[in-house]
């Protein structure tokens, strides 16, 4: 992943699971970089979406790498059967375990890529001890759990002050946002910072240009 450069990562759970196949197609034709697959317990966030099992059926469908976000609890018991499924990054949520650093270090053991995501009113400092060793801080610019948000103003600066630490300190963490990006919010989030953007709703209803 090469820093200065904009990712598009589309995320999964918008797309008509009755024709994934179209879905893929349309992910790689719209020049994604990743496929963003949101991973939903029910207790962490009130959805449940899909899990291993799924995500290692679709494995087969892009050679697009997969950014698995664990919307979960305790994610320490299942990132590596996650990993085995398919996962290529690795994002979990700070908010959801007191393991985070035993978190990156076996998303790293299995030689892939660890995210690490806040929720709106998680302040950076929850994650400032972690900052050297992630490759990926997800910022959520709407509550987790379900699509079709507005974007919360307050997050951009959040990923504005993620961008100056990511200079100043000369840290290789890209900086991703997920929620309510459609062509509206998209420069906002560009201009602040943002390397990873995801996107559901906006892009495969066909509002999102991407160039």
């Amino acid at each position: 992943m090469k820093k200065n450069s904009r990712f598009l990562s589309p995320s999964l759970l918008s797309a008509d699971f009755s024709d994934l196949t179209s879905a893929f197609k349309f992910i790689e034709e719209k020049g994604s970089s990743f496929v963003h697959v949101d991973v939903m317990d029910g207790h962490f966030v009130p959805q449940v979406s899909y899990g291993q099992p799924v995500i290692s059926s679709i494995r087969k469908c892009t050679k697009l790498p997969f950014d698995v976000h664990l919307m979960i609890e305790r994610p320490e018991n299942s990132i590596v059967s996650y990993i085995e499924s398919g996962a290529d990054f690795v994002t979990f949520h700070i908010e959801a375990t007191c393991h985070a650093d035993r978190c990156v270090q076996l998303v790293h053991d299995a030689g892939k890529k660890a995210g690490i995501a806040l929720c709106p009113a998680t302040p950076l400092s929850a994650v400032e001890e972690l900052l050297p060793f992630v490759d990926i801080v997800l910022v959520m610019s709407v509550n987790p759990g379900w699509g079709g948000q507005k974007l919360i103003p307050y997050t951009i600066e959040k990923i504005r002050k993620l961008a100056d630490i990511q200079r100043e300190k000369n840290f290789k963490y890209l900086i991703s946002v997920d929620g309510g990006i459609n062509q509206e919010t998209l420069e906002d989030v560009l201009e602040a910072g943002t390397d990873i953007v995801v996107s559901g709703s906006s892009f495969f209803r066909g509002n999102l240009e991407w160039k």
